[in-house]
């Protein structure tokens, strides 16, 4: 079991070791060129925009089921006679 313990120590020291002394690694923007970074932005623009028509497509579909259940409950009488109001003296 002591050997397991000084080969995590041993890694930590290692990773600390490749690290960059001041503290601040060199960033994806950094190692990526223009070209591929355009790629990626536009591919990002274009996930968002799918994403969106479906968000949208999804809830137009939610949206007419909906009426389409309104449609067939006032067309269902015994759903009307249940659901409507009991007092027909206000609409004398």
């Amino acid at each position: 079991m002591a050997k397991k313990g000084r080969q995590s120590a041993g890694a930590a020291k290692s990773r600390s070791a490749s690290s960059n002394g001041d503290g601040t690694g060199t960033t994806l923007k950094e190692l990526l060129g223009a070209d591929v970074l355009d790629k990626l932005q536009a591919k990002a623009g274009e996930l968002k925009q799918e994403q969106a028509k479906r968000e949208d497509q999804e809830r137009k579909e939610k949206e007419e089921a909906r009426r389409q259940e309104q449609k067939r409950l006032e067309n269902d009488f015994s759903y009307l006679l249940n659901n409507s109001d009991s007092d027909w003296s206000k609409y004398k």
